[in-house]
């Protein structure tokens, strides 16, 4: 029931999606990091894990690519069915990545997973209880369950619903941002 629920919300978003041009999208991202690099917390933060965005979502290249030189910015790899942290040292560090083609840091994040002070998150949806819709591999929920940094979700508007199924086992956002 739970996870047929999940499915039509994923396709309901995709279609969504199609809407909007990703230069929209990237219009939108923009406002989106806006707010979050007026916050404390960020501007406090020394390492955070963000992700190499998908065209299909809240795009981070230009983010990653405006703080990496004075914050540690770490970046999810999949690596079977975990997320292994890499560290973005800049584009000519990048590589091909094995799942969804999308480009991965080389050189991999040694430290503890304390040592990050913000996570910002992805999602297919969220909604107003902080739940998050993920691609449906519980990658981001088996890392976050294991880390104390604030989970910061990011999505567009479209993407933001009254309320999704969340199971036991899906990690709830401390704040979800939207443009």
């Amino acid at each position: 029931m739970i996870n047929q629920q999940k499915k039509e919300i994923r396709k309901y978003i995709k279609q969504l999606k199609k809407e909007y041009t990703l230069d929209e999208k990237k219009a939108k991202s923009k406002i989106i990091f806006g707010q979050v690099e007026q916050w404390a917390e960020f501007q406090q933060s020394d390492t955070l894990m963000a992700y190499w965005s998908m065209d299909d979502e809240v795009y981070t290249h230009d983010f990653v690519l405006k703080w990496f030189q004075t914050k540690t910015i770490i970046l999810p790899s999949v690596k079977g069915d975990e997320l292994e942290l890499r560290v973005f040292r800049g584009l000519d560090d990048m590589t091909e990545g094995a799942a969804f083609g999308i480009k991965e840091p080389k050189e991999l994040y040694k430290k503890e997973l304390d040592t990050i002070d913000l996570v910002i998150v992805p999602g297919v949806a969220f909604d107003r209880q902080n739940n998050r819709l993920g691609r449906g591999k519980a990658y981001y929920d088996k890392l976050l369950s294991k880390t104390n940094a604030l989970k910061v979700g990011v999505c567009f508007d479209f993407q933001m619903l009254e309320s999704i199924p969340a199971g036991q086992y899906d990690i709830k956002m401390d704040r979800i941002i939207t443009d």
